[in-house]
């Protein structure tokens, strides 16, 4: 499902290839969609309780911005944290992964979600790990990568107020790939998920319980294809030690999408989850559409195709090179509806 990467990280991420290339996210001015184009309820009953962390006992955190230092699993580095105000009390945390070349100080420009939490009353930790080479994940099984993030979770919740029953996880492009990597080994753990341009099936996912699923994904995508695998754009992309040999010409490979379309990977998804797997889909904006299933509550899955979109967040925070990656919607602003659908989908009592 996999192109993989067995070589270490190396040095050498030229500035410009960092922000212009970083599987970026999208453009300026955020417009919100209301919950009637979603597929679910997105109010949390009242009576839906939390549970609170080892955290909710130790010093309340200022609201704020802040950056850590972090490490776990053989591996180091930092995470941004954007906590918000009222934070004392059990408190949801989003998980934002960064995209392949892209710095987690990128991502957390782009996707806008660390603001965005802070004025709707989630923590959002945005991860990397500084080992030297290109910002990367390896999402493969047994990785240490994803062992980083599980400790990282751990961390967090011994650090902060969490309520445990409400973490999720959302990212873009190699950080979706890894998204939906974490729903498969993490299922006890993440409530539910929210992969941007690049949800992913993996033949060796067997999540304990079904993990709800909201993605976006471009149907004009350059660099992770709608239709399976790398787009075309994909060639333009460094090795993760920072050169241009690609791997067709002696260069390491980088992890990169499985071959199965994202329509696909949804209805797998939807299997796995307990669905009807006969889509229904509907016309929600003039460029979007949303794929719904036949779900039981808490094994939701929803797929937002934005028909000719790009590699690229919905309604992201800043512009991105679009020779590259292609047009942004802003149509549909992916933080609200993944907001509402976290909401909607707490870790089942």
């Amino acid at each position: 499902m996999s192109r993989v990467s067995n070589s270490p990280r190396a040095t050498g991420s030229p500035s410009g290839v960092r922000r212009g290339l970083g599987i970026v996210a999208a453009a300026a001015a955020a417009v919100a969609v209301t919950t009637t184009l979603t597929g679910h309820n997105a109010v949390a009953r009242a009576d839906d309780p939390a549970a609170p962390s080892a955290g909710c006992g130790a010093t309340a955190t200022a609201a704020g911005s802040s950056t850590h230092q972090f490490a776990a699993a053989g591996e180091t580095g930092h995470y941004l944290l954007d906590v918000p105000p009222g934070a004392d009390r059990p408190t949801p945390v989003v998980f934002d992964l960064h995209g392949y070349l892209e710095p987690a100080e990128l991502e957390r420009s782009s996707s806008g979600l660390g603001d965005f939490g802070s004025k709707h009353g989630f923590v959002t930790v945005t991860p990397q790990i500084d080992e030297p080479g290109l910002p990367r994940w390896d999402f493969t099984p047994g990785s240490a990568d994803v062992d980083y993030l599980s400790d990282l979770i751990g961390n967090v919740a011994s650090t902060l107020c969490v309520d445990q029953r409400r973490v999720y996880v959302a990212g873009l492009s190699m950080g979706a790939f890894t998204t939906s990597a974490l729903a498969c080994r993490l299922s006890d753990r993440i409530a539910a998920v929210a992969p941007v341009a690049g949800l992913q099936d993996f033949d060796w996912c067997h999540p304990t319980r079904p993990v709800p699923v909201v993605a976006f994904h471009g149907t004009g995508d350059p660099i992770v294809s709608y239709t399976g695998g790398p787009g075309p754009n994909a060639a333009y992309l460094p090795a993760p030690d920072g050169s241009t040999a690609r791997a067709e010409n002696g260069g390491p490979a980088v992890n990169g999408p499985g071959p199965q379309s994202v329509p696909d990977d949804a209805v797998a998804w939807a299997r796995r989850n307990g669905c009807g797997t006969t889509p229904a889909r509907q016309h929600v904006t003039p460029d979007v559409d949303l794929t719904t299933f036949d779900c039981p509550a808490d094994g939701t899955v929803e797929l937002y195709s934005v028909l000719g979109g790009g590699h690229t967040w919905p309604s992201g925070s800043l512009p991105s090179p679009e020779a590259l990656t292609g047009s942004t919607t802003h149509s549909i602003d992916a933080n609200q509806i993944m907001w509402d659908f976290f909401q909607a989908h707490p870790m089942p009592r």
